[in-house]
């Protein structure tokens, strides 16, 4: 956000999806104790896939939009040429587009969802895979635009380690070497898929499903209004954790997920569902629960 305000001398910020704990967004959220009142106002939330959301944004801050910062997907696809859409819409109105590729980045391919859209961001933020989990991000961009690190300070206490450099660089070699990404796709179908079976067998095809692109999928859990149902979700994972499966709302696919944990994953949450099934028949979801009903960490405001 720093290197975006500073070369295009603007300050407002259009946001959509998470971004982390900094007060330039999580002061968009309920979890905004402690950010100044003058900072919240200088960042703007649009919805995914929803353009008219992002041109309000423009339309009420005319010529002070320093940059678009999106997830380029999460659990939802993007329409159409959406991303394309933005990039334009973005371009047209002199703000930098930012892909917050943390999640997406070197799972979904090599060089991102940027990579499998097709739309190259100005800057981009990657991390979590890129070093197998070691300690390291990165911030990426056009040459002219991070050339203002030279201006601006940006300093880390661990910015000597190197440990995670040539984490790193293994990783990246294995993905391009062992056709990592393609290893996540096929287990992470089979197990999206295989999910979705399940829960139409025991008849909670309309309360349940796993969501979502194959490396990173979300389970999601409703009751039959379509609200989030939090205490069938911890059924469920109460039930799956039993089975020798940890599991916190998703799966997260890795090279060393193999058959056999594909296997023994979706019979855990096969057992799961039926129990949550005849919970929810007999009304006695709650009453099965041998722990308090899991609480969201996080909400938009």
């Amino acid at each position: 956000m720093r290197a975006a305000r500073a070369y295009t001398g603007r300050d407002v910020i259009a946001c959509c999806g998470y971004h982390g704990w900094q007060d330039w967004y999580i002061g968009t959220t309920t979890r905004s104790r402690g950010v100044p009142a003058a900072v919240r106002e200088l960042t703007r939330t649009f919805t995914y896939n929803d353009l008219g959301s992002l041109e309000r944004i423009f339309a009420e801050h005319p010529g002070r939009v320093a940059a678009v910062i999106l997830e380029p997907v999460g659990v939802v696809e993007p329409e159409g040429d959406f991303l394309q859409r933005v990039a334009t819409l973005t371009h047209a109105h002199g703000a930098l587009l930012i892909f917050d590729e943390i999640i997406t980045g070197f799972r979904l391919a090599l060089g991102g969802a940027q990579e499998r859209f097709g739309v190259t961001p100005d800057l981009a933020c990657f991390g979590k895979a890129m070093a197998n989990g070691f300690p390291l991000s990165a911030v990426v961009g056009r040459r002219e635009i991070m050339e203002v690190f030279d201006e601006i300070f940006f300093s880390v206490t661990f910015g000597g380690e190197a440990l995670s450099l040539a984490a790193a660089r293994a990783t990246i070699a294995k993905l391009r070497e062992q056709n990592v990404i393609e290893h996540l796709w096929r287990q992470g179908t089979r197990l999206r898929d295989g999910y979705n079976a399940l829960a139409r067998e025991v008849g909670l095809a309309s309360r349940t499903q796993c969501l979502g692109y194959p490396p990173r999928t979300v389970l999601t859990f409703s009751d039959v209004a379509g609200t989030p149902a939090l205490a069938m979700k911890s059924l469920f994972q109460q039930e799956v954790i039993k089975r020798g499966i940890l599991i916190a709302g998703g799966f997260n696919l890795c090279y060393a997920h193999s058959d056999d944990d594909v296997r023994r994953t979706l019979e855990a949450c096969g057992d799961a569902l039926a129990i949550l099934a005849r919970a929810l028949a007999e009304d006695r979801v709650a009453a099965r629960l041998e722990g308090p009903v899991i609480q969201p960490v996080f909400r938009s405001a």
